[in-house]
């Protein structure tokens, strides 16, 4: 789906229009105050329209509004549960209810992840797996508290509206959820410690077997120790990734701009730079990490992922985030100084 992706947004226009009720005029001069200076052309044929070339409806299809979070947004929410929420409500129809608002949705869903933290905590791999499914529903009615607050607003496509209520809302319900789990995971480690292994101590009869004996279980102290490396992750991967798709918005998707610097704009969106740098967070953003520790606590491997990722995370993590920051430097000089505009290799 990925490759699929990466050809619909270079073979494709890129609609700005996101408000279903404005439209977004589309820029045809490539002149300059500069006459002399050379802007790399998108192309002088109007580029095919994706929604007349796809046989999927536009409602679910979710390469059809293609937006700077929907390329940031880890593949299983952009692929299953944002089409699932869509088709739900339509089913339903929550966003065209007067009395449930999107804030409610981002309420219910915290007490639902507090429910899946209790079954997490649970000595049963059963119940466990239940609550790795309940938390996945959390995260479903997740991008449903999304899909309803943006058809409210006649928003298409996946956009974070920084800076309204909504938004802060909708961020401290998912934090309160990432609480619970992390709380359950804690608790489940604490009550069923894991054993670091086993020792084989030679017998001085050298015709008996060696016996192996369990090695000591890990102490209250290293599990939570590699709980809370794990939420520092989550912290760190969560403030960058949402910093991220402020950045890129303002940058890639603000209408205020000229001509040459809309050009400028389309061009950097269609680069496979930013793609590479757009899909590295694809895979760990705080969405992808969520889903990674699930699956470990399904398969009953909570313990091994924890002890793998406790400093490689870090990593990553660092190391996606250089990359990122030199990657926006580049960018916003490229589009918003009139000279770096001419240089087309970025």
């Amino acid at each position: 789906m990925d490759v699929e992706l990466y050809l619909r947004i270079h073979n494709y226009a890129i609609n700005r229009n996101y408000h279903t009720n404005t439209s977004t005029p589309i820029f045809t001069t490539t002149s300059d105050s500069n006459p002399s200076l050379k802007l790399p052309t998108v192309d002088k044929v109007k580029e095919p329209s994706y929604e007349e070339n796809t046989w999927i409806s536009c409602d679910i299809n979710p390469l059809c509004h293609i937006t700077v979070k929907a390329i940031l947004l880890d593949q299983t929410n952009q692929y299953v549960f944002a089409p699932l929420a869509t088709i739900f409500d339509n089913v339903v129809g929550i966003s065209r209810s007067t009395f449930i608002t999107p804030n409610m949705i981002s309420f219910f869903h915290v007490g639902v992840a507090c429910v899946s933290g209790k079954l997490v905590a649970s000595d049963s791999l059963g119940y466990r797996r239940l609550g790795v499914l309940l938390f996945q529903i959390r995260t479903f009615l997740d991008d449903l508290d999304g899909h309803v607050a943006r058809v409210k607003k006649h928003i298409r496509g996946e956009r974070s509206e920084i800076g309204t209520s909504g938004y802060y809302v909708d961020g401290l319900c998912d934090g309160l959820g990432c609480i619970a789990l992390l709380l359950g995971m804690f608790f489940y480690l604490k009550n069923n410690p894991p054993r670091r292994g086993y020792s084989i101590i030679p017998m001085s009869d050298s015709k008996s077997e060696p016996t192996m004996i369990p090695k000591m279980k890990a102490t209250t102290r290293k599990v939570a120790k590699n709980v809370i490396s794990f939420t520092g992750q989550l912290l760190l991967s969560s403030t960058a990734w949402n910093r991220y798709i402020a950045v890129y918005q303002n940058m890639l998707e603000r209408e205020d701009v000229s001509s040459s610097q809309y050009q400028c704009q389309n061009y950097v969106f269609k680069s496979t730079l930013f793609f590479c740098v757009a899909w590295m967070w694809r895979i760990v953003n705080v969405h992808a990490l969520l889903h990674c520790v699930l699956l470990s606590i399904f398969c009953d491997k909570l313990w091994d992922f924890l002890r793998a990722i406790r400093y490689s995370g870090y990593i990553i993590l660092l190391v996606a985030i250089c990359l990122t920051e030199m990657h926006i430097l580049e960018a916003q000089n490229y589009i918003f100084n009139s000279a770096a505009c001419s240089n087309i290799s970025l």
